[in-house]
């Protein structure tokens, strides 16, 4: 399963997707879970020193790395230099599957241990002041969009990504790649704004999504989130002491986070598991070309010096069962 947390910045969006990941590591789920926030801070929710976090390799710095590795022996792709963030897969491409071992996770995951599992850990890297006026964040996103496009994942496993904040995420078809968005949403009119950009956006693409209410203090404050939002609100996630005592660097066991916020973690992954029924890999893929068609023309012909449209091999449709045969090729 493929999870987003989005929402504006401020709305608690890193530190929900950080509660769910630890929620889902406790009930011994395989989890890799993806910083693709431009402000880098899901390690530090998972426990991380900022040491650690600093020291995280970036996914956006492995970019030929990642493109050679997926590239595998696909006779339409001529080069790793003509793939961009996205390429889609064809006969001859290596996909990815979470519980293996590979050179893309080697070089890019790093396993974090919580007090009940263990996950994976992507981060795209920060932007920093050296790409200011040479690159844009959606150049260091595009590393894990290409991930994406090559996963093979099945109903009990979880990639789970911290999104940057707003609606950057449309500037790409990244916000497609997923089974369930989680749009995290303060009950305000600001709270909600992002929900209408994301909502108007995705209406034509079948993105599923649900509105999880953060800060919720009372009744009035769900009112106003089912109101603003109508059915698309899951649950509210009221303030919590233990997550105060976490943000102070000073974890409590995560068996001890209040009985209601767990029961609201319950509902994210009973939601996030019942969305697998609607999984649609045809359309997926058709979703994946719709988009590579899309950025070739506008900008990757032009920047590759190739004709990007040829990658795409009308036979070709990611599924399930291609793990296995990818698995048995060499890498």
């Amino acid at each position: 399963m493929k999870i987003a947390f989005v929402g504006k910045g401020g709305s608690g969006k890193t530190t929900l997707s950080s509660l769910f990941i630890r929620h889902l590591a406790a009930n011994e789920a395989p989890v890799i879970a993806v910083d693709a926030d431009i402000n880098q801070h899901l390690g530090v929710a998972l426990g991380l020193d900022e040491a650690q976090a600093a020291a995280l390799p970036a996914m956006g710095a492995q970019l030929p790395l990642i493109k050679d590795y997926l590239r595998g022996s696909n006779p339409r792709i001529a080069s790793s230099e003509t793939m961009i963030k996205t390429t889609p897969p064809g006969e001859g491409s290596r996909l990815l599957r979470l519980g293996e071992d590979n050179p893309v996770f080697d070089t890019c995951a790093r396993t974090v241990r919580l007090d009940d599992g263990e996950v994976r850990l992507m981060a795209t890297g920060p932007f920093t002041e050296s790409d200011l006026g040479v690159a844009c964040y959606h150049s260091k996103v595009g590393a894990v969009e290409l991930c994406l496009n090559h996963l093979v994942d099945g109903p009990d496993e979880y990639v789970v990504v911290d999104m940057t904040a707003g609606s950057d995420s449309f500037a790409s078809g990244m916000f497609t790649r997923f089974d369930m968005t989680f749009l995290v949403a303060e009950p305000t009119r600001k709270g909600v704004s992002v929900y209408r950009q994301y909502k108007e956006y995705a209406r034509d693409f079948g993105v599923a999504l649900k509105v999880v209410g953060n800060k919720v203090q009372g009744q009035d404050d769900l009112d106003f989130l089912r109101a603003e939002v109508g059915d698309d609100l899951l649950v509210g996630i009221g303030q919590s002491d233990w997550v105060r005592t976490m943000e102070k660097g000073r974890p409590a066991p995560f068996e001890l986070l209040e009985a209601d916020n767990r029961m609201a973690l319950q509902a994210l992954q009973n939601t996030a598991e019942n969305s697998y029924e609607q999984r649609d890999w045809e359309r997926y893929t058709r979703q994946m070309v719709h988009f590579h068609l899309k950025n070739a023309e506008s900008w990757g012909n032009e920047k590759t010096g190739a004709d990007l449209a040829a990658q795409v091999d009308p036979s070709f449709v990611l599924a399930e069962h291609l793990a296995e045969a990818n698995a048995a090729q060499p890498a």
